[in-house]
């Protein structure tokens, strides 16, 4: 996984937009549902070596993903009992990656008004055909 790929799933999710409030090196992956404010459900310096991300994650899968994958740990200057470093070193195959992405951005989007949810055409954390 590369930042390009990052950035693709990312913004691939409905509602979803880059923003850089820490700089023009940090990639802040938000989503708005409606006008007003965003949530955010991914950070990362897409140009970094090695590249990392910042996921959002329920606290004991964060806890369970860590005991199990040495590239997961708790993310960096975030509160890490709801926040995980995923390092994209090729040590995790990509669709883990994308599936962690995924599973951060509905936690958030949950999170998020009804009205946000219905306008992003969101369907829940247990969807199927994921």
């Amino acid at each position: 996984m590369d930042g390009a790929g990052l950035r693709a799933i990312c913004l691939g999710l409905p509602g979803a937009f880059e923003d850089f409030p820490f700089g023009p090196e940090a990639s802040v992956f938000k989503v708005r549902g409606r006008p007003g404010p965003a949530k955010m459900f991914a950070l990362a310096d897409l140009g970094a070596e090695p590249l990392s991300i910042s996921l959002k994650c329920e606290p004991e899968l964060a806890l369970q993903l860590r005991a199990a994958h040495p590239e997961i740990t708790g993310a960096y200057h975030m509160n890490k009992t709801h926040w995980n470093g995923v390092l994209c070193n090729g040590g995790l195959e990509d669709e883990m990656i994308r599936d962690m992405i995924e599973d951060s951005y509905d936690l958030v989007v949950a999170g998020l008004p009804r009205r946000d949810q219905e306008a992003l055409g969101w369907v829940g954390l247990s969807r199927e055909g994921r």
